[in-house]
């Protein structure tokens, strides 16, 4: 392939630029919707013995007290599954540790026979802790990755790879905020799936750069990058798309309990894959790249052995 991938770059760095933009602003304004995982409070599944529509089920919350609960089919159309926010006004964990017998009682009076099949209690202290855990998780992830790939590479290596991750997972992140959907333990677990990956896509990209940068002797930085990019594209392809094909696969059957997992993966191998070819490269020929910063160190001769 012969794509001139260095002469887009341009609109890449403006297509980055909106999407970045309108990602912190959908954190700052709406803000990220915490799942129970960070949150605390209640996650009841109920069955019927009939189909239920979850606007009843929620009606029915609502008169008895409990607003804000999202209801939701959960497998089929007789499974409800009933996620209720922290209720302040509870004297300790014990009264929420029993909201699922007092929730399906509520739900057998007024709507039928019904079995509470699941209910799970998160405390609201253990959420914050998650919340600052998971924070910390990420932040010594990307630190780490600094620190690998200056050691391997160079420093101009190391700040173009953590840019695109720290792009990556502010766009994956402002999607969920964006459009509001609940974010969890396992949509956190696929943020460092992200990392991993778009982390190894853009390792490949870059050693490719390297080596080229070693051996031709002719040629501008940008043309030797668009080699290099458009040598490792076939290899970029296929592995985003075999990828892919398991993610949408999953978001489509997997259920509710991976459908976010899911999600955040699908964004971000898109996401990931797009930056190693342009946010890291176009990075690199920001900081002037040159042979002489990939030039390999000459060894000492033996005379200069005293």
């Amino acid at each position: 392939m012969t794509i001139d991938f260095m002469g887009k770059r341009t609109l890449a760095v403006m297509f980055s630029g909106v999407i970045l933009v309108g990602s912190v602003v959908a954190l700052t304004v709406l803000g990220v919707n915490r799942g129970l995982d960070f949150t605390g409070g209640a996650l009841i599944e109920v069955g019927f013995s009939e189909p239920v529509e979850p606007a009843i089920v929620r009606g029915v919350l609502d008169d008895a007290g409990y607003a804000n609960a999202v209801v939701q089919n959960f497998g089929s159309e007789t499974d409800i599954l009933i996620r209720v926010p922290p209720n302040k006004g509870a004297s300790g964990t014990s009264n929420q540790s029993t909201l699922g017998d007092q929730i399906s009682a509520e739900l057998g009076a007024k709507i039928g026979k019904v079995e509470l099949r699941r209910s799970e209690f998160v405390g609201p202290a253990v959420g914050d802790e998650l919340t600052e855990d998971g924070g910390l998780a990420l932040l010594a992830a990307l630190g780490m990755i600094m620190v690998y790939i200056m050691f391997r590479f160079t420093g101009k290596f190391a700040l173009g790879a953590v840019a695109a991750l720290i792009h990556d997972v502010v766009i994956t992140i402002g999607a969920f905020a964006a459009f509001q959907w609940t974010f969890n333990l396992p949509e956190l677990a696929a943020l460092l799936a992200v990392i991993g990956y778009s982390l190894n896509d853009t390792i490949v990209v870059s050693d490719r750069i390297r080596e080229n940068f070693r051996s031709t002797r002719r040629g501008t930085s940008a043309e030797i990058i668009n080699y290099s990019l458009n040598q490792t594209i076939g290899r970029t392809l296929v592995t985003s798309l075999t990828t892919l094909f398991v993610l949408v696969a999953l978001l489509l059957v997997g259920g509710e309990q991976i459908a976010g997992f899911a999600r955040a993966l699908t964004i971000g191998v898109v996401i990931g894959t797009y930056s190693s070819i342009y946010v890291a490269a176009t990075i690199l020929l920001a900081l002037q790249i040159t042979r002489q910063d990939l030039a390999v160190p000459d060894k000492e001769s033996a005379d200069s052995v005293p």
